[in-house]
C-alpha cells in the first residue's frame, strides 16, 4: 500500500544507521513491526503471577538436578 509519510529525516536517518537497514520503506516496516512485538509483550506480563502453570522447566530443559 503507498501511503505519504512526514518524518523527521534526522530520525529516519539514525533510525537506519541503528538497524543497518538500507531503505526507508524496510525500517519503518521494522519500526511498526517491532511497535506491535512490545505492545503484544505489554499485554502478556499482564498475566504474569495470575496464571498457575505446573510445569518443571529443568525436566523440560533437560537438566538434572545437581543436589
Amino acid at each position: 500500500m503507498r501511503t505519504t509519510l512526514d518524518l523527521p529525516i534526522d530520525l529516519l536517518n539514525e533510525a537506519m544507521k541503528a538497524t543497518h537497514i538500507k531503505t526507508k520503506t524496510k525500517v519503518i516496516i521494522i519500526a511498526l513491526e517491532e511497535v506491535i512485538r512490545k505492545s503484544k509483550i505489554a499485554e502478556l506480563k499482564e498475566f504474569k503471577g495470575k496464571i498457575d502453570l505446573d510445569i518443571d522447566l529443568d525436566t523440560i530443559r533437560g537438566r538434572q538436578c545437581q543436589y
